[in-house]
């Protein structure tokens, strides 16, 4: 591994690292070499940029890869933990050095000392806590003396901000996590070099990380703000501070909420392991994957049976970057049972549905606070392999103003929209299979029913106005898409890319809807790449949407889908027919 080079100066936002004209994020280059890329930063389309905002973000992501990094050499050889040694060093000098908050970053900003954001300086923290204590622990290793004072001023640093946070009345963000959790790393390590014992669940109680628990998950085992992204990200803090406890002598109430969390991402999973992005998160990202597989690992050494097991093999896929070496013996002791996963969680709004060779999910819940979408009841499909037919779109970067507003809209999602206008952010309410929404728009009430059986999927949106609105249902494929209309109110569509899964839909209305093929940005991973999709739009006081939805390998096919008043009638090729009420 090549000798790592600390940048001389501090970071700015990490989420600045976008293309301002293609909204992805920008290639990171040699983070570890301490210098900015020649020429610019290159974005995939050819694009090179090299703004302060940029530079202060690449910046950001070089100290993390550091810190990382930092914990690999921790665990190394002899050369790799004396170079680790070192670089602390100099961090320790740096951070000396700096005034006491970031002079830059805008006025809503947390702010950190070595970056704009606190969070950030958080994440970092703990990483560098980490990386110290694992040099700690070995017991030929050097002195580390000269480090408690770095560690006590990093702990110090994140509790004024979380006290700031607090006095807020913030107390459930997911920041408060990430800054308990390096209050408790950085003191668990400075104590322990200065030859105490610490107690890791009596500083999580003290920190209040038990507390954040009780207030920030849902009792269906969801953090609050229902994105997959942010449930991650608050369950890696929560691990990454509990480092050293025992399974079997963690306290009730904090195992029970690490259980349902973990449980909740095997509920939402595909059978391969694919996570959907719900809400505010990157669609795909290389170091999301990397997250997702430390919080697998850690996750295995604390419950049974490795429950995430499937969900890092999948993100093996977007990361190929190893875990890092410390993980080894992070929980030791009598692992806890897994919780068997659940596919309802009413309080998230989340319902998961399994048949025909599609994992579909409803989305039905709270709005998420600043991390929810506009989407209510809206619809997200994927193949048993992973394939994302209609998928959550997931987010860009945040500093990329346009595409995050286009990205958080109802017109980027597969849910209802009435008058060619934006829902307006609200709750659902979720009803075992049923989601009904009577906030989005004044006057509209709208359900969403998903019925399962072996052969197909079937799903049933019903949109009634107080008054003539214009009443549109979505869809939003994540793949290719061909679509053949059957009739002045049916159509049959074909989704899928050349080797991945194909699903097929056919679909119907009551009254005869205008089925219509659109353009739309695809998942934010790059929205420069156009997909195809539908606005299925009539005029009146009443619509019934109805698609229904195989596999390419289900037998028997549908033939064809038919609406009376009451009833939808499914035919399919081997000659039966069948029929399921239009209301619950």
């Amino acid at each position: 591994m090549a000798a790592l080079t600390v940048p001389s100066e501090p970071g700015g936002w990490w989420h600045a690292y976008v293309c301002p004209a293609h909204g992805v994020e920008l290639d990171h280059g040699d983070l570890l070499g301490g210098a900015f890329p020649g020429g610019g930063a290159a974005c995939r389309y050819g694009c090179r940029l090299g703004t302060d905002a940029i530079r202060g973000a690449w910046t950001v992501l070089a100290h993390q890869e550091i810190a990382r990094c930092l914990r690999h050499l921790a665990s190394g050889p002899p050369d790799e933990r004396r170079e680790a040694v070192a670089v602390l060093c100099e961090y320790a000098e740096l951070y000396a050095g700096l005034p006491g908050t970031h002079t830059g970053g805008d006025d809503w900003m947390l702010r950190g000392r070595l970056f704009h954001q606190a969070l950030t300086e958080a994440i970092w923290a703990v990483n560098i806590a980490h990386a110290v204590r694992t040099l700690a622990e070995d017991p030929d290793g050097p002195r580390l003396d000269e480090l408690v004072p770095f560690l006590e001023s990093l702990q110090a640093a994140a509790g004024a901000a979380r006290d700031e946070l607090l006095r807020k009345g913030e107390g459930r963000s997911n920041y408060t996590a990430w800054l308990a959790a390096a209050e408790i790393s950085c003191r668990y390590t400075a104590e322990l070099i200065s030859g105490a014992e610490p107690d890791v669940i009596g500083l999580a109680q003290e920190y209040d990380l038990a507390a954040h628990m009780r207030t920030a998950v849902h009792r269906d085992g969801w953090e609050w703000e229902a994105s997959t992204y942010y449930h991650l990200f608050v369950l890696h803090a929560y691990l990454l501070a509990l480092r050293g406890a025992r399974p079997e002598q963690l306290p009730d109430d904090i195992a029970d909420v690490l259980g349902a969390m973990v449980s909740a991402l095997v509920g939402i999973a595909a059978p391969d392991g694919t996570l959907p992005a719900l809400h505010d998160g990157p669609y795909r990202r290389e170091a999301q994957a990397a997250e997702i597989r430390e919080v697998s690992a850690l996750a295995a050494q604390l419950f049974a049976d490795a429950p995430l097991k499937a969900v890092a093999q999948a993100a093996e896929r977007d990361s190929t970057a190893a875990p890092p070496a410390d993980l080894d013996g992070w929980f030791v002791g009598v692992p806890l049972p897994a919780r068997p996963p659940r596919h309802t969680f009413p309080d998230a709004g989340f319902a998961v549905f399994r048949s025909a060779g599609v994992h579909a999910l409803l989305d039905a819940g709270p709005h998420g606070g600043g991390h929810g979408h506009q989407d209510k009841l809206a619809l997200y499909l994927y193949g048993d392999d992973g394939t994302a037919w209609q998928p959550d779109p997931g987010q860009v970067p945040y500093a990329h103003r346009n595409l995050r507003a286009y990205y958080a809209s109802t017109a980027a999602h597969p849910t209802f929209r009435v008058d060619e206008t934006e829902q307006r952010p609200c709750d659902a309410v979720l009803d075992g299979d049923t989601g009904r929404c009577e906030q989005a728009y004044d006057g509209v009430t709208a359900t969403r029913r998903v019925v399962t059986d072996r052969r197909y999927l079937l799903d049933i949106l019903v949109l009634e106005a107080a008054t003539e609105r214009r009443l549109t249902a979505q869809l939003r494929p994540g793949t290719d898409l061909d679509v053949v209309a059957q009739g002045p109110d049916r159509a049959r569509t074909v989704w899928g890319d050349g080797e991945s899964a194909v699903l097929t839909g056919c679909h119907a209305s009551r009254p005869q809807a205008e089925f219509t093929v659109v353009a739309h940005p695809g998942p934010a991973d790059d929205p420069a790449r156009t997909r195809q999709g539908v606005d299925w739009s009539l005029t009146g006081r009443r619509a019934v949407f109805v698609s229904v939805y195989q596999s390419a390998e289900t037998a028997p096919p549908v033939r064809r889908v038919s609406l009376s008043e009451q009833t939808v009638h499914i035919d399919l090729a081997d000659g039966t027919v069948a029929t399921h009420p239009i209301g619950a």
